[in-house]
């Protein structure tokens, strides 16, 4: 049966308003523009048009699907960052407008720092740290560490859209426990760990709990384990003055400071995101 555009964004909106969600003719659009590979505008200015079978079946299955809370972002395969569009699956952590602070931190450094630049994201997921990095900053380099494979290859595919394959180097590990701090100095380290604590879990958003990969959502009983590891191991890798950016949780600041090794690091800043909650925590090597 076949249906129009402006007949699919009300279905859609009615559904999805049911559901809960709070911006239902939008998402309703945004599955019409990617089952049609159309964009925004198209949709708007050609209301009447219909859709074929298979499409009008396709966003009715991507309908469901989202009603019953699995993310936007998974069911049209991507998500902008920094102005940059990614593409994201479930094995890879959703990116987030507050992980663009660690960005625009990382790029202030990055420019005081001589060519060409090393970078090493931990835990990279989509990459689009890294590859944020060096889109902007065109004579950096950088190794983008994950455990999960499955991740890894979402990284490459999202590096080679953007053309920075060729300076980006991906390794499949815990933390660093596939480098050599012989064979490996960088001027900038950065991560967006896995920082919810495990009391924590059950609370999120359900789109989160049910959807995203508990391995980059979990980071143990205090949601601290890969933040500790961080601080412990970073600065073998790190030149003299280099720094470290961990993206936290609202809740960590207070906590990660007692963990800071004042002989290791200079604390500069714990910096809040836009909303005022403390996210960023800014060190520098001794």
């Amino acid at each position: 049966m076949t249906i129009s555009i402006a007949d699919a964004l009300r279905e859609g909106a009615e559904i999805l308003q049911r559901a809960g969600l709070s911006q239902p003719r939008r998402e309703a659009s945004d599955l019409v523009q990617h089952v049609l590979a159309r964009d925004r505008t198209f949709v708007l200015a050609h209301p009447e048009q219909l859709m074929s079978d298979q499409e009008g079946q396709t966003f009715r299955e991507l309908l469901l699907r989202r009603a019953s809370g699995e993310p936007l972002q998974y069911l049209t395969t991507y998500q902008s960052f920094f102005g940059i569009d990614f593409e994201v699956t479930k094995a890879v952590l959703i990116p987030r407008p507050e992980t663009e602070l660690l960005v625009e931190t990382a790029l202030g450094f990055l420019k005081n720092i001589s060519a060409p630049q090393a970078i090493c994201d931990v835990g990279t997921g989509s990459g689009c740290i890294a590859i944020t990095l060096l889109h902007e900053c065109s004579s950096a380099h950088a190794v983008a560490i994950d455990v999960s494979p499955s991740a890894l290859e979402v990284a490459k595919r999202n590096a080679r859209r953007h053309a920075v394959d060729e300076r980006l180097t991906f390794v499949e590990a815990d933390c660093f426990s596939s480098l050599s701090a012989d064979k490996f100095s960088f001027d900038l380290i950065v991560s967006n760990p896995p920082y919810v604590a495990e009391t924590e879990l059950a609370g999120l958003q359900r789109e989160v709990r049910d959807h995203e990969p508990r391995e980059a959502l979990a980071g143990g009983p205090d949601g601290l384990d890969v933040v500790r590891r961080l601080l412990d191991e970073s600065s073998a890798f790190l030149k003299s003055g280099g720094h470290l950016l961990i993206e936290i949780g609202f809740n960590q600041g207070e906590a990660v400071q007692t963990l800071v090794d004042e002989r290791v690091w200079h604390l500069q800043e714990i910096r809040p995101d836009l909303q005022g909650i403390p996210r960023l925590v800014v060190l520098q090597k001794k």
